[in-house]
């Protein structure tokens, strides 16, 4: 099947998305997280084309999407979920899967808590609700929630580098399997005018997911959503107890740890296509 490329005007945001798969098919959403864009699915999409209408749309702040300037649009979490939720309404979507990855999760766990008898499954790839998840390297986030000032933002910034955008894609993986592109079409879209800042202003309200982890928590206690965590077990950011703690909440959920890092697409896109595709063949079912 051939994957299209396609933009929904929503609100004030342009959502850039791509698009595969056979409409009434069920529907698998999939959330990137940051530096990237959808981009970063582009090898598990096919995977999933002939049995699930997939769709992954860029977030505002990130990719092809075009939202206003920083000053005339919140760039803030609650705003990601709004334009997710408005995105899916305005194309009918009301049943998915979710696919959740870095800020991609706090995202969708927003929409799926508001939401939850849209949510058909969740799939957790390095996407974090739990305080355990967290590791040492927030340490510098931690210190801007607590004290926001231009120092503690300061020290911040160094994240947003291209050497740390290198970093996230080559810690913990096999360097050899790391494709170069993915990481210098990140460097290029955060360097974009005006990108820092907004990318900073999200840096300080991750503080407000932190928050949010109990009302999650609570969601997966009360809905039960079928869940399988797929982790890269090297990632420097989001720990493998992260993944272990979805099992309090929803003892059905399946945990899977992979041997790379935090973007373990790069690495390992066969191993987590085959085991979406066996977890979502058993819970949701597909189209053939």
């Amino acid at each position: 099947m051939i994957i299209t490329y396609k933009t929904r005007k929503v609100g004030d945001v342009d959502v850039f998305y791509r698009e595969v798969g056979r409409p009434g098919a069920p529907v698998v959403l999939l959330l990137h997280g940051y530096p990237t864009a959808g981009h970063m699915f582009r090898d598990l999409i096919p995977q999933l084309a002939e049995n699930y209408h997939v769709i992954a749309p860029d977030l505002p702040g990130f990719g092809n999407t075009e939202a206003p300037p920083r000053g005339q649009f919140d760039y803030s979490f609650d705003r990601l979920a709004q334009v997710v939720t408005d995105f899916t309404e305005a194309l009918a979507l009301n049943r998915y899967a979710l696919y959740v990855f870095d800020y991609g999760a706090p995202t969708g766990f927003r929409v799926a808590a508001a939401h939850p008898e849209r949510v058909s499954a969740i799939i957790s790839q390095n996407g974090n609700a739990y305080d355990e998840g967290l590791s040492d390297a927030w340490a510098p986030y931690q210190a801007y929630w607590r004290s926001p000032s231009e120092q503690t933002r300061a020290a911040c910034r160094e994240a947003l580098s291209p050497e740390a955008i290198r970093m996230q894609y080559l810690h913990g993986a096999d360097p050899s399997k790391v494709s170069p592109d993915g990481y210098t079409l990140d460097i290029a879209y955060i360097a974009r005018p005006g990108m820092e800042d907004i990318q900073l202003d999200l840096v300080l309200d991750y503080r407000s997911n932190v928050a949010l982890y109990p009302t999650w928590q609570a969601y997966f206690r009360q809905h039960q959503p079928p869940l399988l965590a797929v982790w890269g077990d090297k990632d420097p950011y989001f720990l493998p107890a992260g993944a272990k703690a979805y099992q309090r909440d929803i003892p059905d959920a399946e945990v899977h740890l992979l041997n790379t890092g935090h973007f373990a697409l790069e690495t390992h896109a066969d191993d987590i296509a085959a085991l979406m595709k066996d977890f979502l063949a058993r819970k949701i079912g597909n189209a053939m």
